[in-house]
Parts: structure tokens; C-alpha cells; sequence
């Protein structure tokens, strides 16, 4: 499996602009990326431009605070499908996780999944920098009561990134029930090989572009992560 395939080509940034997401769009395009990452404003542009091509249109959901109301983080998704996005990665509720209100996160994540429910896949993002072991495993179990698609460890905009200690712990939570997202500070072949042979089975990244060359066309031997999605 080429690493190429696991790699959701990300452009996030507050001063992005059109003609930086098109040039992503066709590097994804060349590259066989998994996805184009981007922000709300820009599924459609997204979707246009990846027409005809294998690659997904991810849209994010709640970004990058997760501190929005249930409501409109359904709201955000069912408008972002509508725009063409076949994946949302979402941001969980973080201040209730650490209040302990499991309902309220629950609620949360399932506003999201009901509202993707057969129209897109949904990664849910737990911020991974931000918790303690005991809340992360909380949030994965959550989110796999919730019938989310994949848990996802960061949105890259916090105090950290992914970790492969955090992808592993999140792996041995869903088992292969789950896909697993590490996303936040991958920005190069070994550091990538790490986060899939811990368990990862999708890579956020924007230095995709640089992760492949370095790969140089090796064949990716993972091992728990390796075919899930």
C-alpha cells in the first residue's frame, strides 16, 4: 500500500486563499492523496476541482475550538455535505470531556454522525494535547458509542500534535472498528511510518507533497493501521 493512500492533504490556515486550495487540490490530485482537508468556506471549490479524481473532499467541523453548540455543528455538516464533502472531521466538546459530562459529549458527536449519517464519514478530532490518558481513552470510547468512523488525535492549531504513544492508546480503544486519524506535526517519512505502525490508517498532513518524495516509492508495511479505510 503506497503511503500516498493514507495522507488527507490538509490546508487550514486563517489566511488560506482560493488559489492556494486549487494548487492543493491538483498536488492531491497527482499524488493520489486520500483527501483535500479544508475549511467550510471552501468545500465546494473543493469538490469542483477534485471532480472525476479518486481523492475525497474533507471538510472540518467545529474547527479548531469544538466549543460550538450540537446544533450547529449539525448544521455545519449538513451544509458542508451539501457542498460536496464526502468526510468531516469534527472537534469534540473539550471543556465538557474534562466537566465529565459524558452526555453532553455523546450528544455532541452523534448531532454529527446523525447529520453525515450514509453521505459522509466522521472523524471525530479529541485534541489529544489537551487531555490526560484517562480522557482520551474516555473520548475514544465515546465517540465509538456514538458511531463516529475514525477517532483523529489533533486539530494541529493547540499546544501538540500527534503522538505515536496517543495513536497506539487510541488504536488498543476501537480496535479495527474504528479508523485512526493522527494529524498535527507529521511532517516527514519516518515520522509518518511511526504514526501507521502504531495504529494510525489516515495521515493529516500539509507536507504530504514532502512525505512522498522522501518515501521514495516504497511499498508501506504497516501494521495495525495497514487497509482499515
Amino acid at each position: 500500500m503506497k503511503i500516498q493512500s493514507y495522507i488527507d492533504h490538509t490546508v487550514l490556515k486563517p489566511e488560506t486563499t482560493e488559489k492556494d486550495v486549487i494548487k492543493v487540490c491538483e498536488e492531491a490530485k497527482k499524488y493520489s492523496f486520500a483527501s483535500v482537508c479544508v475549511n467550510p468556506y471552501y468545500a465546494s471549490l473543493v469538490n469542483k476541482e477534485l471532480k472525476g479524481s479518486d481523492v475525497k473532499t474533507c471538510v472540518v467541523i467545529g474547527f479548531p475550538l469544538g466549543a460550538n453548540t450540537k446544533e450547529v455543528k449539525a448544521f455545519e455538516t449538513t451544509k458542508a455535505i451539501e457542498d460536496g464533502a464526502q468526510e468531516v472531521d469534527m472537534v469534540i466538546n473539550i471543556g465538557a470531556l474534562k466537566d465529565e459530562k459524558q452526555d453532553v459529549v455523546l450528544d455532541d458527536i452523534k448531532a454529527v454522525v446523525e447529520a453525515a449519517k450514509g453521505k459522509a464519514l466522521v472523524k471525530v478530532i479529541i485534541e489529544t494535547c489537551l487531555l490526560t490518558e484517562e480522557e482520551k481513552v474516555r473520548a475514544c470510547e465515546i465517540s465509538k458509542e456514538a458511531g463516529a468512523d475514525f477517532v483523529k488525535t489533533s486539530t494541529g492549531f493547540s499546544t501538540g500534535g500527534a503522538t505515536k504513544e496517543d495513536v497506539a492508546l487510541m488504536r488498543k480503544v476501537v480496535g479495527d472498528k474504528l479508523g485512526v486519524k493522527a494529524s498535527g506535526g507529521i511532517r516527514d517519512y519516518k515520522k509518518t511510518v511511526d504514526m501507521i505502525n502504531a495504529g494510525a490508517s489516515r495521515i493529516g498532513a500539509s507536507a504530504g507533497i514532502k512525505i512522498v518524495e522522501q518515501a521514495k516509492g516504497d511499498d508501506l508495511t504497516a501494521t495495525e493501521g495497514k487497509g482499515l479505510y
